[in-house]
């Protein structure tokens, strides 16, 4: 009995897939792909400085370096609390050894700016200051999401003006969406390893000016299939 029960049940749920299949596969309907992408410049860019006792005779301590550069950074108008943190923070210190006799202090810097002028700026400073230890570790744009919201609106609407197009000459008129599938790729919110350009600028009375650096723009695309349906 629990057997033939379970045998109708089935039927039964089968013929309603069936059924939904059926009934959409009748309406008559028009599907299209729309893309859209744009360009956009990073907007944060983060930086990894390490500063390093000086191996000389008249050796320079980390204390005095940083001390150096927080100043420095302090007239170029970077917010230290906000911009500048220590990266290791379970040990403020990392010790180098010199031959197996010296041991050489070292701390770890994570600095964010916010374009590509501020960090010319910030480069030229550390080079005056003999801090060559500076790398880019990635780079960022902070309204990553809000940009994809609306490349997907503006998919939907170029997807309706395909759609008008194709069904206008027909004499047919464009109904409700009734199947949408979104294909967008996903963008992470950072870009290790980004590519930039570092353009010299002419000193000006034998003085020198920071670097004017461009940074390779993200791409960010987004494709939509809809399904309308059709009326006469």
């Amino acid at each position: 009995m629990k057997k033939t029960i379970l045998f109708i049940a089935t039927v039964l749920f089968t013929t309603t897939i069936f059924a939904q299949s059926k009934n959409f596969l009748d309406t008559p309907y028009l599907e299209t792909q729309a893309q859209v992408d744009t360009m956009v410049t990073p907007d944060k860019i983060y930086l990894n400085i390490i500063i390093q006792e000086k191996d000389t005779k008249g050796r320079v301590s980390v204390e005095e370096q940083e001390n150096q550069m927080a100043e420095r950074f302090k007239t170029l108008g970077i917010d230290l609390d906000e911009q500048l943190v220590i990266k290791d923070m379970g040990s403020n210190f990392k010790k180098y050894f010199l031959r197996q006799k010296e041991v050489l202090k070292s701390k770890q810097y994570a600095l964010v700016v916010y374009s590509g002028k501020e960090l010319g700026d910030v480069m030229m400073a550390l080079e005056q200051l003999d801090i060559a230890n500076t790398t880019i570790e990635k780079t960022e744009y902070s309204k990553m999401e809000e940009l994809e919201l609306e490349l997907r609106t503006r998919a939907v609407q170029k997807a309706v003006q395909k759609a008008d197009a194709l069904t206008k000459p027909l004499g047919q008129k464009v109904g409700m969406a009734i199947h949408i599938v979104d294909n967008s790729q996903y963008y992470p919110r950072y870009n290790q390893a980004p590519m930039m350009e570092m353009k010299a600028v002419s000193a000006d009375m034998g003085q020198a000016q920071p670097l004017d650096i461009d940074f390779e723009k993200i791409k960010v695309e987004t494709t939509v299939n809809v399904k309308f349906a059709l009326s006469n």
